[in-house]
């Protein structure tokens, strides 16, 4: 059976949940909806729509068990197994059964800890000269995977605000593990690689441009862990693969998490109260007010997608690149990270001093 046959099977039965997911909304749209009906500090939407996208994608998860290498099975199983914490954790929340981010931030860890023990691998290096000596003492190496994991984890719900942000990374992300994989020569880890891809192209088919549903908690929590932790698998198994260069391919949702971290730190405000300043929202109202005009959220919000898919695939063809060399892919890092501040700050500066022309 061939990749290609494989990856459509999966690509079917995460469409099919969703399809099964959006037709039968009316049934559960009451708890499904609940914090995406447009009220939300940081809502992009103006329609109640079911979040609970995710059931689909774990759902074709499974259904890629049956296709995983039989040399990866013994590790890929007990790897989705792990899931179970993090997922309902965040299905929980979705469904209004409210789950506060450090609930959620705990289950992560939980799921991780789970991972760590179920396939004894965890970070080993860092590819810093005499840091990595730190980082090989097990206790260490584990505390710095359930950190890394959990915060990757929380990345991908904080970009899940504009239709196709969080899941086309995923799958940009996803595409960029596979190239360095296949680079390294790892075949195993491309095929996982290409079947996560197949899964979360079933669920844009509904999320994007339309947003007619949505990742919610379960589904970015559950992106965020498995892609994490097929990093994690690929730099232990293969030496070759620089730890800076997979911190490249997953710059742009860490980038946006630590910035607002500092930025929430700087104005007083907890680390987890949401807002409306992370990147995509300001370039979505940059659109909005530059050229579609107010009220116009709709074309706004998968246009903002699109132009910061470029944006995105940066750093993570930057790290596909430099996938076997660690100083010039944290060169690379420093370089994108000023980037993204300094856009940042130049565009909000732009945006303010547009919305006081306006009102003269």
């Amino acid at each position: 059976m061939t990749i290609e046959y494989e990856a459509l099977v999966v690509f079917l039965c995460s469409l099919a949940g969703c399809a099964l997911l959006y037709w039968t909304k009316n049934f559960h749209l009451g708890r499904s909806a609940r914090g995406h009906s447009g009220g939300a500090v940081q809502s992009a939407h103006k329609d109640p729509t079911p979040r609970i996208g995710g059931i689909a994608i774990g759902g074709a998860l499974i259904v890629s068990l049956f296709f995983a290498p039989p040399s990866m099975l013994d590790n890929y199983g007990p790897f989705v197994v792990s899931l179970t914490p993090v997922f309902l954790a965040g299905l929980a929340d979705d469904l209004g059964y409210h789950v506060p981010p450090w609930m959620r931030l705990l289950a992560a860890a939980l799921s991780s800890a789970v991972a760590a023990a179920l396939l004894q691998i965890w970070i080993i290096r860092v590819d810093i000269p005499y840091v990595d000596m730190l980082v090989a003492c097990a206790p260490v190496g584990i505390v710095l995977t359930l950190f890394a994991t959990s915060g990757v984890c929380h990345a991908f719900n904080l970009i899940d605000g504009i239709n196709g942000l969080s899941a086309g990374t995923g799958v940009m992300i996803a595409l960029g593990i596979a190239s360095i994989a296949h680079a390294a020569g790892d075949p195993n880890a491309v095929q996982l690689s290409i079947l996560m891809v197949a899964a979360i192209a079933g669920f844009l088919i509904f999320n994007f441009p339309l947003g007619k549903l949505f990742l919610g908690d379960a589904g970015a929590y559950s992106l965020g862990h498995v892609l994490a932790w097929f990093a994690i698998l690929i730099v232990y198994r293969l030496e070759s693969v620089s730890t800076w260069a997979m911190l490249l391919v997953f710059f742009w949702p860490v980038a946006d998490t630590l910035f607002a971290i500092y930025r929430r730190k700087i104005a007083g405000r907890d680390f987890d109260q949401p807002d409306r300043l992370h990147y995509h929202q300001f370039v979505m109202r940059g659109l909005e007010i530059e050229w579609l005009g107010r009220g116009r959220r709709e074309i706004a919000n998968p246009l903002a997608t699109l132009v910061m898919m470029p944006l995105i695939a940066c750093p993570i063809i930057a790290g596909v690149l430099l996938w076997s060399e660690p100083l010039m892919a944290f060169l690379s890092l420093l370089v994108f990270a000023f980037f993204f501040v300094a856009t940042y700050y130049i565009g909000i500066r732009l945006i303010l001093l547009r919305n006081s022309s306006l009102a003269k």
